[in-house]
């Protein structure tokens, strides 16, 4: 618990980041200019190829494991303003089977974006098809090419769905959106795996989330809050909230995320493999009831022009608010994340090079160790480049 406090307090008193949030303009000149020596004058069309490169040594437990160059993302981009009121967006990962079988919305998960926007007025606007949940936090609503270790949450979260989103600027720096999506890619039985049969797929599979964004002296603290309810099945559903706060001080960039999930049936699949791994040649059931808490914070100090120091801090629960099948309820493991390190940033672009070391420690209670689990030890080395690289 000592620990608990210590991160709680070191997050307060610092709460956003300085890495480049996905709507940040470089103003820099895309290959297109560069090559035809045109200046490019519209805003109708914008390409961009969004790279994650890295070499990762990898351990666990102390021992090394692995050694290997990946490309950890790797996206291509296009958006832009067809006039005054039309906007569209489309995002696709290249590194992702672009299969749609099988899926709610005859879309592959490969795709991110593939909406359109219209602006009725100058402070509302409406967005469809298919696009990113409004959830909160900072470090959910950075472009994913900037995240060099995701929480546990997140990581095993869905985070792009179809549907539609309602968004109001009901003054200068403060804006609600609230957003109505398919609560699921896949069909009922990929996505929730095997459940007592008295549990019925919905006739409204569907995710509501209503999101403030607020900014206050002159974008010196800033909000991401969200509440959202997912239906996941007949009379099941899944409560999602989320709190990000931001804090700009000149070179400080630093923002503290609380969020936390309550499930009725369990869609992070975390709890589910805790409960389930000590069956042997038994298919035991999707967890029921799953509970998780993430507190997440996250400094940058920018040096100088070119440099930049972070460090991050993630604690983590899982567990369970009421019985399984042979299972009882209470919390099964805790998750600690620690990384640090630097980036250089060689041009006025968002182009960088990077150095940093991620570390993540998993602890089990009593419950999780009855199951078979014992705590261990992650770490990684990671060096590579970071590019949302402007084609046109």
């Amino acid at each position: 618990m000592k620990k608990l406090y210590c991160l709680l307090a070191v997050g307060l008193c610092g709460g956003s980041v300085m890495a480049q949030q996905d709507t940040k303009e470089y103003n820099e000149k895309t290959l297109f200019e560069t090559v035809s020596k045109i200046e490019k004058k519209s805003d109708k069309f914008n390409l961009y190829l969004n790279m994650h490169g890295s070499f990762n040594a990898r351990f666990n437990d102390g021992d090394f494991t692995q050694g290997a160059f990946q490309m950890d993302q790797l996206r291509i981009e296009a958006k832009g303003n067809v006039n005054s009121w039309l906007y569209y967006r489309w995002r696709q990962r290249l590194n992702r089977p672009n299969n749609a079988s099988g899926s709610i919305d005859n879309m592959p998960t490969s795709i991110d974006y593939a909406a359109i926007g219209v602006r009725p007025t100058s402070a509302f606007s409406i967005l469809m098809g298919k696009q990113c949940t409004v959830y909160g936090g900072f470090e959910f609503d950075l472009n994913p090419i900037d995240i060099y270790e995701y929480s546990d949450m997140i990581d095993n979260m869905s985070n792009f769905m179809t549907g539609v989103n309602f968004s109001y600027d009901f003054a200068k720096s403060q804006q609600l959106q609230f957003q109505i999506l398919d609560s699921r890619n896949n069909s009922f039985e990929d996505t929730y795996g095997k459940l007592p049969s008295d549990i019925k797929d919905s006739k409204m599979p569907l995710v509501y989330s209503l999101n403030w964004n607020g900014s206050f002296a002159d974008g010196m603290v800033n909000t991401r809050w969200s509440a959202s309810i997912l239906n996941e099945a007949k009379g099941e559903n899944m409560y999602y909230y989320a709190f990000g706060t931001e804090l700009n001080l000149d070179k400080v960039n630093t923002f503290f995320d609380v969020m936390y999930s309550r499930e009725d049936i369990d869609r992070k699949g975390i709890m589910t493999g805790i409960i389930n791994s000590d069956l042997g040649e038994r298919t035991g059931y999707t967890a029921l009831g799953a509970e998780y808490l993430s507190l997440v914070w996250k400094l940058n100090y920018r040096v100088a022009p070119k440099w930049n120091l972070f460090v991050k801090g993630m604690y983590e629960t899982a567990g369970l608010s009421k019985n399984n099948e042979l299972r009882e309820k209470g919390k099964y493991r805790t998750s600690w994340g620690y990384l640090g390190g630097v980036e250089y940033y060689p041009m006025k672009s968002n182009l960088h090079f990077f150095l940093t070391y991620i570390g993540r420690s998993y602890q089990y209670t009593d419950l999780g160790k009855a199951r078979g689990f014992d705590n261990y030890n992650t770490s990684r080395i990671s060096t590579g480049f970071i590019y949302q690289l402007p084609m046109f």
